[in-house]
């Protein structure tokens, strides 16, 4: 089926982060678009409002008639939806064209110069700073993110006069084995997803089956000291960075201190002096050095990354300021691996030290908290006080024995609660006074208890 030719696109779990740009993508393309989600959301009711017929109740009668058509309708469906779908099976069962999203991704993308950010952790943030540095610039681009870029409110950018696609390039069941990178960041590769690839060996093998898809003439910038050894084609350069130390990129003279920071942006045969960090936190540093290095090696000036950069407002819920105030600051991030856990924690501390830090976390998956359990503990015992909340399992069914608990006995802090998810207003509520700086962490539904959870705060102190 060629996309650009189909009348419409139904897509099964359309609330997704990743499909929800290509919502956006096939609607500017006057496209005919409706699908199906488990909950609705705010996504799901900007989606609605900017063209899309999103339902939430797996019913084929709720269908659409004009999704029901096989030579006109592509079906788009995540991985993350069972194959038990009633929905999907009836598109199975009737000869309709079904594609993974990652492969529509790569579909429209593979005639682009692609910019493609891998990783286990950092591929959001760097992914957004890299199209936002490049969309403000006299290079433009256009990006498919998985984050909301608050600068602009959304996930899609779209140009009409540059060939370059950032895309944020997903791990999550070799998705990004469907890309044709031009340039290509690797920001990390710590195991994660064991229960898709089974062992860390599998996991690492997909990072290097990955390098070997860029084209001749492009780059691979790979974080110094990552365990995945490239096998790139003949002609791709490769090159390192850091956030501190020397390597072909990196920072020099950064300076932090009330609320903000500042470094140099060092390269081969480059310099950029006094680079402001838009969003303040230690862990950005080696991101928006990836991000820089890829839009200087595009042509984006040193006069526009320099603005660029002091202008990055951030993906939502990546180091999300939700309250920054004397008495109390309140802090949402994403993360959801022990590695990333650790670098926000660590980030938040350095940038207040001397305040306690509470973090409030909502493990992610019964696999991953089963896969990394210890990990998890010794990322939380960093704060000074933890508050853990039950397992958000997502896509997956309990496992015996897999609760928080396994988490919370190893801690070693001794200020810490374990709580479930409903008692957690109560809590702050209870000890709002007591609080200095908030994080709360987590990459299911935490992020609905943030507006309660702020209004409490600011209102009590």
């Amino acid at each position: 089926m060629n996309i650009n030719t189909i009348t419409a696109v139904y897509f099964v779990g359309a609330g997704g982060i990743g499909m929800s740009a290509l919502i956006r993508y096939f609607l500017s393309k006057g496209k005919q678009v409706a699908g199906y989600d488990k909950t609705p959301s705010d996504l799901t009711a900007q989606l609605n409002r900017e063209g899309a017929v999103i339902h939430y109740e797996d019913n084929i009668s709720l269908i659409p008639d004009a999704f029901k058509d096989p030579a006109k309708t592509l079906v788009v469906y995540t991985p993350a939806v069972p194959e038990t779908h009633t929905e999907l099976a009836w598109f199975c069962q009737n000869g309709f064209e079904i594609m993974k999203r990652a492969r529509v991704l790569g579909e429209i993308t593979n005639c682009s110069r692609g910019l493609c950010i891998a990783g286990t952790h950092g591929k959001t943030t760097t992914s957004s700073m890299l199209a936002h540095l490049l969309k403000q610039s006299h290079v433009d681009c256009n990006a498919f993110l998985g984050g909301i870029l608050k600068n602009y409110d959304s996930n899609l950018m779209l140009s009409d006069k540059s060939d370059l696609t950032v895309i944020e390039a997903d791990e999550f069941d070799r998705s990004f084995h469907w890309l044709t990178p031009y340039m290509a960041v690797i920001t990390a590769a710590d195991p994660d997803h064991l229960d898709i690839y089974g062992t860390e060996e599998a996991y690492r093998e997909s990072f290097e089956h990955f390098t070997s898809l860029i084209r001749p003439d492009g780059c691979l910038l790979m974080k110094k000291g990552i365990n995945v050894t490239p096998r790139l084609k003949e002609g791709v350069k490769l090159y390192t960075y850091t956030g501190a130390e020397e390597a072909d990129f990196y920072a020099e003279n950064i300076h932090i201190g009330n609320g903000e920071i500042h470094f140099d942006f060092v390269g081969p045969d480059i310099r950029i002096a006094n680079i402001q960090l838009g969003v303040p936190v230690k862990v950005n540093i080696e991101n928006g050095v990836a991000a820089i290095a890829l839009a200087w090696l595009n042509g984006v000036t040193p006069e526009e990354i320099r603005k660029g950069m002091a202008s990055f407002a951030g993906p939502k819920r990546r180091f999300d300021f939700h309250l920054k105030k004397d008495a109390i600051v309140l802090i949402d991030d994403y993360a959801h691996h022990p590695a990333e856990l650790a670098a926000s924690i660590q980030s938040v501390k350095e940038l207040y030290a001397g305040r306690k830090v509470t973090g409030i976390f909502q493990p992610h998956l019964y696999t991953r908290t089963r896969d990394f359990a210890p990990d998890f503990a010794a990322s939380l015992s960093l704060l000074d006080e933890l508050i853990l909340l039950d397992i958000y399992p997502a896509r997956e069914e309990p496992i015996p024995g897999v609760t928080s608990e396994i988490i919370f006995d190893a801690v070693t802090i001794p200020a810490k609660k374990l709580i479930r998810k409903s008692e957690l207003l109560d809590l702050v509520e209870k000890e709002a006074d007591t609080f200095e700086v908030v994080l709360m962490v987590g990459a299911g539904d935490i992020d609905r208890l943030i507006e309660p959870v702020k209004q409490i705060l600011d209102k009590k102190l």
